[in-house]
């Protein structure tokens, strides 16, 4: 109840873009370039970016040496960037609170006052036409995770606002010349191993991701995109999200197709792992008894593990179908203890036979 009176509080419409994508990417640069097209529209438009807004000391590991782990740096981050949707939330409350901030809050207050000024006191608006004016937050950061792109979904919906992603595809090579000219460039290595956990929207995968754009900026950006990205705002402001009612029975549903989808790949993983093993055995003459032997005992195995790895799944409240950033991990973390079991019981059925 208390969230539906929350949720009246937002007048005017408003959506909440994530542009995503590699460090130097354009992000920024497209920021600055749709600030402009949203005033053309009389929107009110702001930049939320995430890197002014998180303190400089939850970013410390990115002076570490190249190859820091960013599983490492995603968990610093997370209450970080939590905070920010906390202010946003609040501001869709109380957009009249300029100066105060959530409790306990960990972002920067003198930037997230710029964010909100912009909001508040646009230019070429005056009150009346200000208070009516869409609002726009174009959130700047990598989301190189769709569980962190999720989080923002999570709050356009209970809220009712529009939703959409920019995903900008830059190719390596010219990010990390970007970077290196940068003032405070990041280390290399940070690019790197961000371009291995990178999960780009995909629409096809999760439903939540539809109103998404893909735009490649290698080159300069063309008048083309940013007409490109006013429309999928538009589009997004003209078709905000409903919130979910009651999803229980939904995220049931949810959980058992994401479980049986994580089972189905790992099925079919252990199973070229069984077929190797076996085929290893027949080129190393193992006698047909200790074959026989070897299948069983493998394929209990990978029952025993596709089992456990089930009811895991289903008692885990969080992982819906919605939510499955970690599909890919979790079959790559199941596989691979399934692969040492493989290899310890081949190895002694092979030293048995001797």
């Amino acid at each position: 109840m208390a969230a539906e009176e929350d949720a009246g509080a937002v007048r005017a419409p408003a959506c909440l873009c994530v542009l995503c994508g590699l460090p130097a990417a354009g992000k920024s640069t497209l920021a600055r370039t749709t600030l402009g097209a949203a005033a053309e529209r009389g929107w009110r438009a702001t930049v939320v970016p995430y890197d002014d807004l998180i303190p400089e000391h939850a970013f410390q590991t990115r002076a570490a040496e190249d190859g820091v782990k960013l599983q490492e740096m995603h968990t610093e981050w997370k209450l970080h960037r939590q905070a920010v949707l906390q202010c946003i939330e609040q501001f869709l409350n109380k957009p009249d609170v300029l100066r105060e901030l959530p409790s306990s809050c960990q972002i920067n207050g003198a930037a997230w006052e710029r964010c909100v000024r912009a909001l508040l006191q646009p230019e070429a608006l005056d009150h009346s036409q200000a208070e009516r004016a869409p609002l726009v937050f174009l959130l700047d950061d990598n989301f190189y995770y769709p569980s962190m792109r999720y989080e923002v979904y999570q709050l356009a919906r209970k809220y009712s606002l529009g939703f959409c992603q920019v995903y900008l595809h830059c190719d390596l090579e010219s990010c990390i010349s970007r970077n290196q000219s940068r003032s405070e460039p990041i280390p290399t290595g940070v690019i790197l191993e961000m371009v291995k956990r990178l999960e780009s929207p995909n629409p096809q995968r999760n439903s939540w991701e539809t109103k998404s754009i893909l735009l490649n900026t290698t080159d300069s950006l063309s008048k083309c995109d940013i007409q490109g990205v006013m429309e999928l705002i538009s589009f997004a402001l003209s078709n905000p999200l409903s919130p979910i009612e009651d999803s229980t029975k939904q995220k049931e549903a949810d959980r058992l197709k994401c479980a049986s989808s994580v089972v189905h790949q790992a099925d079919q993983a252990c199973r070229r792992l069984i077929s190797e093993a076996m085929k290893t055995a027949r080129e190393n003459q193992v006698p047909s008894e200790h074959m026989r032997s070897l299948a069983t005992q493998l394929n209990e195995s990978k029952a025993t593990l596709l089992h456990n790895l089930r009811e895991e799944l289903l008692q885990e409240t969080s992982f819906t179908q919605e939510e499955d950033t970690d599909v890919g991990r979790v079959v790559k973390r199941a596989v691979g203890f399934f692969d040492d079991e493989k290899k310890e019981i081949f190895f002694r059925i092979i030293n048995n036979q001797k």
